[in-house]
């Protein structure tokens, strides 16, 4: 009796697992480097979007992906064509892209496209079953930036020129605006916005106003503020990506935002079969490796003290240990932080 019962359960498992859908197969080095798409709103050029296409072409070039793109698409409904397009010829396994701006047109594409990874830039949440998130996180290096720039000050007055003023801008802003308080209490930080992801002619202007204002020391949070201080002999702080090459005897850093963390962690989930809708916050921070402060250029031709440097560095190494933590306020910046 008891054999013909181990029989009967032996005949019940087989029967199961010839039933059981079959385990999605592990990829091998022979299927190739998946297929990736950059979608972008303005032109690569723009800082936002360069970061993500600077992780992507390096990911190509390690031979992880093939990568391809369209810039400059705007704001106007073509962004919905390009995906649309692109998902149907070219039928990508990721595309990556910002959707500020396009947020409910990249939404209905992923939608229609679930075999796809859509992986967007948003300052909304994730939609299964396959529209992951990601922003720039890098209001810890920016406050660093502001310690520096309070440091710098002489006239006690700092200017920084934003895009819009939408939460992932108004972070950095805010913890910007706060590092300069931590170290000069008296400084007054003047913000201005431009209503613009990428128009540097209207950020240089704005820049040469608040020099007019009294600033001597310049956060570029948009592409243009740099040129506007360098011209005016006075240092700058630049935005997403190193920019001392911009000016090499102005720039004395910035927050670096670092997208390979986030862009790795993409492939793997694909390549692995195991991708699904996320929130990547966490890879766009310090702890994860996805931003940091840019090298501080002790070269550059305004007075930049000793101690000043040792102060940030120490702050900097709290941060990355957890010690210190820098608020997140994503609340609109004064036009005056009025110092006292």
């Amino acid at each position: 009796m008891l054999r013909n019962v181990l029989i009967f359960v032996l005949i019940s498992l087989l029967a199961l697992a010839a039933c059981a859908p079959p385990a999605t197969p592990a990829p091998s080095a022979e299927a190739g480097p998946l297929a990736v798409f950059g979608a972008y709103a303005t032109a690569i050029e723009e800082p936002w979007d360069g970061v993500i296409h600077s992780a992507l072409n390096a990911a190509q070039a390690a031979g992880q992906i093939t990568y391809s793109y369209t810039d400059d698409i705007g704001y106007a409904g073509d962004m919905e064509r390009v995906l649309r397009e692109v998902a149907e010829k070219n039928k990508p396994a990721i595309i990556f892209g910002d959707a500020f701006g396009n947020e409910e047109a990249v939404r209905r594409v992923a939608a229609d496209y679930p075999n796809i990874a859509f992986v967007f830039g948003s300052g909304g949440g994730p939609a299964n079953p396959n529209f992951s998130v990601f922003d720039n996180w890098i209001h810890e290096p920016a406050y660093l930036s502001g310690m520096l720039a309070g440091g710098l000050t002489q006239s006690n007055v700092i200017g920084v020129v934003g895009g819009m003023p939408v939460p992932e801008v108004n972070r950095i802003v805010n913890a910007f605006i706060a590092g300069a308080a931590s170290v000069n209490p008296a400084v007054d930080v003047k913000t201005s916005f431009i209503n613009s992801w990428f128009d540097p002619a209207a950020a240089k202007e704005a820049a040469l106003a608040q020099i007019d204002a009294g600033a001597d020391v310049l956060f570029a949070e948009r592409f243009g503020v740099i040129e506007a201080a360098a011209e005016n002999g006075f240092c700058a702080f630049g935005n997403m990506s190193d920019q001392k090459a911009l000016a090499p005897d102005y720039v004395v850093s910035g927050p670096v935002w670092h997208m390979e963390p986030t862009v790795q962690y993409i492939i793997s989930q694909v390549a692995g079969g195991t991708y699904t809708a996320q929130d990547l916050k966490d890879f766009s921070m310090v702890a994860k490796g996805g931003a940091s402060l840019a090298p501080i250029n002790t070269a550059v031709k305004c007075t930049l003290p000793a101690d000043l440097v040792n102060q940030v560095t120490a702050k900097e190494k709290e941060i990355i240990s957890g010690l210190f933590r820098v608020d997140i306020n994503e609340a609109q910046p004064p036009a005056s932080s009025g110092g006292r």
